[in-house]
């Protein structure tokens, strides 16, 4: 059954809801997203009591989701800069921040070879005063609903997975 990347992306955003909060028609950087998905996870641990606090960790995941009739090369390279910029701007390291993923889930009709090499080969990682305040990874997956071609970057392949499993064929 074919599916519009508009058909899978609502799909998509149903499976998303469960675990994430979702915010519709997103406006950053200059670019509107048509949606943004966040997950917060606090875990503190105590000593005794809960006014003693042994120590608490906090993770973050952002996930920008984009849909498109076609992408080529210049428009994907210009999406990963924007969406790394804003996501990287939502990320406030402290003390307590272990970790935070910016992610880029991109639904296209069709992707230009050039296009999925840069997807799958973007990398980047941070730390935030040498780990001590945490790091961030961005994370990028893909699919082609003309040929359900799915691909991501190394640190995606768990967004990747995702799709696989609402779009996969059986």
């Amino acid at each position: 059954m074919e599916r519009t990347p508009q058909e899978c992306f609502e799909k998509l955003l149903n499976a998303y809801s469960h675990n994430y909060d979702l915010t519709m028609d997103v406006e950053e950087e200059g670019i509107r997203f048509p949606a943004l998905a966040h997950y917060f996870l606090r875990d503190e641990h105590y000593l005794v009591r809960r006014d003693k606090q042994f120590y608490a960790t906090e993770q973050h995941d952002y996930t920008y989701f984009h849909v498109t009739d076609h992408l080529d090369a210049a428009g994907a390279r210009e999406l990963l800069d924007l969406t790394l910029k804003a996501g990287l701007a939502r990320i406030k390291p402290h003390k307590e921040h272990m970790s935070s993923f910016v992610t880029l889930v991109v639904l296209a009709e069709t992707i230009d070879p050039e296009a999925q090499r840069l997807l799958k080969k973007t990398r980047f990682h941070k730390n935030y005063r040498l780990a001590l305040h945490g790091w961030m990874e961005y994370h990028i997956a893909a699919m082609e609903c003309s040929t359900r071609t799915f691909l991501s970057n190394p640190a995606g392949r768990g967004a990747r997975k995702t799709l696989e499993a609402n779009f996969a064929p059986k």
